[in-house]
């Protein structure tokens, strides 16, 4: 195998994969039959009209819909490099959360400051041993979400007083301050601006180097 085929291999590394994967609300069969790989360091976009289940298959993924009685999965979702089966009965909901991270369709900030916001997953993971580590970690996840040059003098300010673009930046730096396996977006975009939207998608762009995004 030559080089140039070596590299497309690697940016093409499967990091997670449905097979066989249907979903059920109670009796209504939301998906059926999916199987489709998702890509490390890849964009994988969801397209399709309203209704059609972007956002059910999405939150298949980090087992969001458990918190509701009477939906179901059948099928199985993989993930790499141990070949977890995310919807196996055995696998706790909450280590899967640990390993993808998710924004929502509307920016969703903690009522604390911007530095708590970020600061919030790494602590109940225990990924900072010190306060300067823990003020590492929020700088360089602020930093990946282009908001730390807005925010550096006043991280101690409600995250609340943040612009809507801002305080999706600010969710996106939450997310990534865990070092997600997974970045899960669903619909990141719709309640913003359209300069507001242009920075995220831009972000997405430089945040894919890193990461795996299915959107």
């Amino acid at each position: 195998m030559s080089a140039p085929e070596t590299h497309m291999t690697e940016m093409l590394a499967t990091k997670a994969e449905a097979k066989n994967l249907n979903f059920y609300y109670g009796d209504f069969k939301a998906l059926k039959s999916i199987s489709m790989p998702v890509h490390e360091r890849k964009v994988t976009a969801l397209i399709g009209p309203s209704g059609c289940g972007k956002s059910t298959f999405l939150r298949c993924f980090n087992r969001m819909h458990d918190l509701y009685p009477g939906n179901r999965y059948e099928g199985e979702i993989r993930l790499q490099p141990d070949n977890t089966n995310l919807l196996a009965p055995t696998v706790d909901p909450i280590e899967v959360r640990m390993r993808l991270s998710m924004v929502f369709q509307k920016p969703n900030p903690f009522p604390k400051s911007i530095f708590e916001n970020v600061a919030y997953g790494p602590r109940i993971h225990g990924l900072a041993k010190s306060k300067d580590e823990m003020r590492e970690i929020v700088e360089a996840s602020l930093k990946r979400a282009s908001l730390f040059e807005e925010v550096k003098d006043r991280l101690h300010d409600p995250a609340t007083g943040l612009s809507g673009g801002q305080q999706q930046r600010l969710c996106i730096a939450r997310a990534i301050a865990v070092d997600p396996e997974i970045i899960l977006m669903d619909e990141p975009c719709s309640a913003l601006d359209p300069i507001a939207t242009a920075r995220i998608e831009e972000l997405i762009e430089e945040l894919r180097q890193r990461f795996c995004i299915v959107i």
